[in-house]
């Protein structure tokens, strides 16, 4: 098998970047030779001691499927060939000559659409080899029509939910709360700096619990605020005024709708 892989690996390399990507709406070259494979499989005759099958393939395109393959023709029909080859090699199936691709137009078809026909062909100018009478040598089978199996189109993926965005804004700057524990105060280190001589290096904290948030004073000189009433903890909502020292900090949630 790890041969067939790497000839079907060719034959999508072959088709790959924008020209592949037209190909979605039209024949595959992969589904080719994969229903080439199924016709040799699905055409088997059996003798005493070998199980023959067809050696010549021909392929009917749209002409718009046709036209897709301008320049690629050969090199797509030569791998092909390959695939079938391998998969004969691999099955142990008799040829009566190498296998051989055709490619032709069919003004009946569809986009999307293309027939194949097979037949026992056997070699030119070659002897005469000692086959079953009964072998169908030269007699085309049914042309069997297949459709290209439609792209499948990837369900759009859900909408992202919207964030919910907490704010502290200090003299008019905001600062988005981004961790579930953000402290205010005079010290360059504290997660929002208050300048205020009247505020303490570590004043207050923001803490997140559950689905709430509350402001804590830290123990510190002048206390702390809320909505004018004086507080060591209390729960803060969107639009709250929290008051260190001399300064005002405005507490904002916008909660997802």
């Amino acid at each position: 098998m790890a041969v067939l892989r790497t000839i079907e690996s060719k034959i999508e390399g072959l088709f790959e970047g924008v020209f592949g990507r037209a190909f979605r709406t039209h024949v595959q070259p992969i589904e080719l030779a994969r229903k080439l494979v199924k016709e040799m499989d699905e055409h088997r005759n059996v003798s005493v001691s070998r199980v023959y099958v067809p050696n010549e393939y021909t392929v009917y395109l749209s002409p718009d499927d046709r036209k897709q393959f301008d320049g690629y023709e050969d090199a797509l029909v030569g791998e092909l060939q390959e695939y079938l080859a391998e998969h004969a090699r691999r099955e142990k199936y008799a040829l009566l000559d190498t296998p051989r691709v055709l490619v032709t137009v069919d003004d009946d078809l569809a986009v999307g659409e293309f027939g194949i026909a097979t037949r026992l062909a056997a070699a030119e100018g070659a002897a005469e080899p000692a086959l079953p009478p009964s072998l169908p040598v030269d007699q085309p089978a049914q042309t069997m029509i297949y459709k290209s199996p439609a792209p499948v189109i990837p369900d759009a993926p859900p909408p992202e939910p919207e964030r919910e965005v907490v704010t502290l804004t200090v003299a008019g700057r905001k600062h988005e709360v981004t961790k579930a524990n953000v402290v205010l105060g005079r010290s360059r280190e504290a997660d929002v700096r208050v300048s205020d001589v009247n505020v303490s290096r570590r004043h207050a904290e923001l803490r997140q619990e559950g689905a709430g948030y509350w402001i804590v004073d830290l123990g510190s000189t002048n206390g702390l605020e809320l909505n004018g009433k004086r507080v060591d903890r209390a729960r803060v909502r969107d639009g709250d005024r929290i008051t260190l020292g001399s300064t005002e900090v405005v507490f904002g949630r916008s909660l997802p709708s």
